[in-house]
């Protein structure tokens, strides 16, 4: 498959790339609640970046409040002495308290992102950033100094470029109109469409990074006889992650869904995950997904999925017709 990329900035990344959220380990708000996604083992999560960089993954996204810190630090581990091979991102506007791991509130001043860039350098292990993006949802007259903030970056030659993680159309397009905007970050996969996202990275000539590709793992090896457990965000669903329910099981309505395309999405040998990530190629050339991992096999099922290729349009028309009824 070919590299996708930002024709104004440069920035070409494989057509995968890789979600560190998973493994920044447990995190929670101050009420206690998680807000990461479960233990995990860094030595392996080392192995599998890893080994997904050999695979052909040139692009890991993470963010400074993914498991308070621990995210970057355990990438920045990964990467060391292959920087050059990579694109990497990472968000900021979440505080949080390393030593306890609870995220905190958000900051909207530009100062704090002159604060939160240096510190994400730190932990990552590196001069630079190629992709620095903003983590919440704001109002226009808040998130442009934030805009002029980035360019300063870029001025300074921390950040190669920079977006903004929302699922609201009308900030992509206010960030779309900065000079080094690269790309936009949003929810999309075959249960969450996402056409006018799709318009816009196409229109303006950004990287469509795509959230929860498979569903939280709805679209991968979750199921009723493997719920989420212990500090996994996924047993205590806020009501924004609309695939599970309390416990960690799918949802019925949309498992129902999952189960109608399984087949379809399977074809060609693909497992299910690889056929979700396929659907999301054949919707939009700029399009990257970016699905979790935590161990090396799901690297390995993960970065596999670009040696099939996009699904065909008639598949996606018989997609959609299932989705629909």
């Amino acid at each position: 498959m070919d590299m996708r990329g930002s024709g104004r900035t440069g920035i070409e990344v494989s057509p995968v790339g890789f979600g560190c959220w998973a493994i920044g380990g447990p995190f929670s708000n101050p009420a206690g609640e998680p807000l990461g996604w479960g233990e995990v083992d860094d030595d392996e999560s080392v192995r599998a970046i890893r080994r997904a960089v050999e695979l052909g993954v040139t692009f890991f996204d993470t963010a400074d409040v993914y498991g308070a810190g621990h995210s970057e630090r355990v990438l920045g581990k990964a990467l060391a002495g292959m920087r050059d091979q990579v694109v990497i991102a990472t968000k900021w506007g979440n505080t949080f308290d390393e030593s306890t791991r609870v995220m905190h509130h958000q900051d909207t001043t530009p100062e704090y992102v002159h604060k939160a860039v240096r510190a994400s350098l730190d932990r990552l292990g590196t001069d630079y950033l190629d992709l620095y993006q903003l983590h919440f949802d704001t109002t226009d007259e808040i998130a442009l100094p934030l805009r002029e903030a980035c360019e300063e970056l870029v001025r300074e030659g921390l950040i190669r470029s920079y977006a903004w993680s929302t699922d609201t159309l009308h900030s992509a397009e206010l960030f779309a109109q900065g000079k080094h905007c690269a790309a936009v970050q949003h929810e999309a996969s075959v249960l969450h469409d996402a056409p006018d996202f799709f318009a816009l990275c196409e229109r303006e000539d950004l990287i469509s990074i795509n959230r929860t590709p498979l569903g939280m793992g709805i679209l991968g090896r979750r199921d009723a006889s493997r719920p989420a457990t212990g500090a996994d965000i996924r047993t205590l669903p806020p009501s924004w992650l609309r695939y599970f329910a309390e416990g960690g099981v799918p949802a019925p309505e949309w498992w129902d869904k999952v189960s109608a395309i399984r087949e379809l999405l399977q074809s060609d040998g693909r497992t299910l995950a690889q056929g979700a990530l396929a659907w999301l190629w054949a919707r939009s050339p700029k399009t990257v997904p970016i699905p979790g991992f935590r161990t090396v096999a799901q690297a390995e099922e993960n970065a596999g999925a670009m040696a099939f290729g996009p699904l065909g349009s008639d598949q996606l028309a018989e997609i959609a017709t299932l989705i629909e009824n």
